[in-house]
């Protein structure tokens, strides 16, 4: 397997994976259903996105996006789906572990991740890739201008100062 950028052929692929209206909320946070493959090229638009693409061979199996934020020095992994027919096999930690890896590579210690509340799966899937909630200050910070109160997640790698990030394992349940 391997994490290749995104290449505008790939939107056809990744708009027939949501099967449903509320599935793209917990995915994307949008209320279009279906995703068009014209909203999903024009996501790679923004300078400071970068798609990926988890591929094994010709099959693709997943896609997911960095974000970049080098004002504050932190990296978000966004947007992150895996095909329906491949889910529950371990991919959606290894695509998190690959956009983990990419972000750190490029020089961000920080890195996020946002999930809508109800989204069990992905919920599990992040804490497995080893993220941990953020405190709930800043999550709730964070959470002011957002369309739901997200469960915020972070990578607990060393803190700048060599200390550990006060963050707190993901909740089971959640």
């Amino acid at each position: 397997m391997v994490l290749l950028p995104f290449a505008s052929a790939h939107a056809s692929t990744v708009a027939k994976w949501p099967a449903c209206s509320a599935e793209v909320v917990m995915w994307c946070g949008r209320q279009e259903f279906p995703v068009s493959e014209r909203t999903i090229s024009e996501w790679q638009q923004d300078d400071d996105v970068q798609a990926y693409v988890l591929l094994d061979g010709e099959d693709m199996l997943g896609y997911g996006e960095l974000w970049f934020d080098a004002e504050e020095n932190e990296a978000e992994l966004a947007r992150i789906i895996v095909d329906p027919a491949m889910r529950g096999r371990g991919l959606g930690r290894k695509l998190v572990r690959g956009l983990l890896e990419r972000a750190v590579t490029a020089g961000f210690g920080d890195v996020f991740m946002r999930v809508h509340p109800d989204n069990d799966r992905a919920l599990r899937c992040y804490s497995g890739a080893g993220f941990v909630t953020v405190e709930p200050g800043r999550a709730e910070s964070w959470n002011a201008a957002q369309p739901v109160d997200y469960v915020w997640l972070r990578n607990p790698a060393p803190a700048a100062d060599g200390g550990t990030p006060r963050s707190t394992p993901v909740p089971s349940g959640q």
